[in-house]
């Protein structure tokens, strides 16, 4: 599959044209005009938000699903030059939506919620969670696509659940953003730890559940036994 990375924003992010994809046996390579990012997302050293696309292609379920299952490799695989043991194998866990679902406040991305075994089965009971236990990881990687039906790879969010101590702000949760070419954005009391502050803000909003958004009802995976 061809690709570029292209950087916008001070994100990088892979492009791949694909109009569409799942009729093309090998896509031509989009162009970085094409993509149009919004400009409120403030200091990239300091963001107020996930950077977002403007405007992105609404897909349907079955749609989204199938350009996921052509791109899953691409994803890990650039997320994996980071060197992040997460992000590495985090497809090998429990994925918790039936289909990749839109989520505005992560850029207006395309997201996948993974949860590794130890907290698998609290996850799963989303609102009725509780505190999950220490050594949860959830990873969300992420895609869009454009007006014009560019793949736009997106990066990796991860919530880490640490040890008691690590950060009272956060209920010892650590945020790590990695972009889609491997590149660390930024990780909680780590490198580039202010670029990942606002989302300690955002998640603030649910302290009351493990500052925990979980994702839409109509794709999540029924609860296990």
């Amino acid at each position: 599959m061809s690709a570029t990375i292209v950087c916008s924003s001070a994100i990088f992010y892979t492009f791949l044209a694909v109009a569409p994809i799942l009729a093309m046996s090998a896509p031509v390579i989009a162009q970085g005009a094409d993509v149009e990012m919004s400009k409120i997302s403030g200091d990239p050293a300091a963001p107020r938000r996930h950077f977002r696309l403007v405007d992105p292609a609404k897909l349907p379920p079955q749609k989204a699903s199938e350009i996921y299952a052509i791109i899953r490799q691409a994803l890990q695989g650039g997320y994996s030059r980071s060197g992040n043991a997460i992000a590495g194998g985090y497809q090998g866990w429990r994925r918790m939506n039936t289909a990749p679902y839109l989520s505005a406040t992560h850029g207006n991305h395309y997201l996948n919620n993974y949860v590794n075994e130890i907290g698998a089965a609290a996850y799963g009971r989303f609102e009725t969670a509780g505190k999950l236990p220490v050594g949860t990881v959830i990873a969300k990687d992420s895609f869009s696509m454009t007006r014009g039906g560019e793949i736009l790879l997106g990066g990796l969010f991860v919530m880490e659940k640490m040890p008691g101590g690590f950060n009272d702000v956060t209920d010892d949760w650590k945020y790590t953003f990695i972009q889609a070419d491997g590149t660390l954005f930024g990780e909680t009391n780590g490198t580039g730890s202010k670029r990942v502050e606002y989302c300690i803000a955002c998640h603030l909003a649910r302290k009351h559940q493990d500052h925990l958004w979980f994702l839409p009802k109509p794709y999540r995976v029924p609860a296990r036994n």
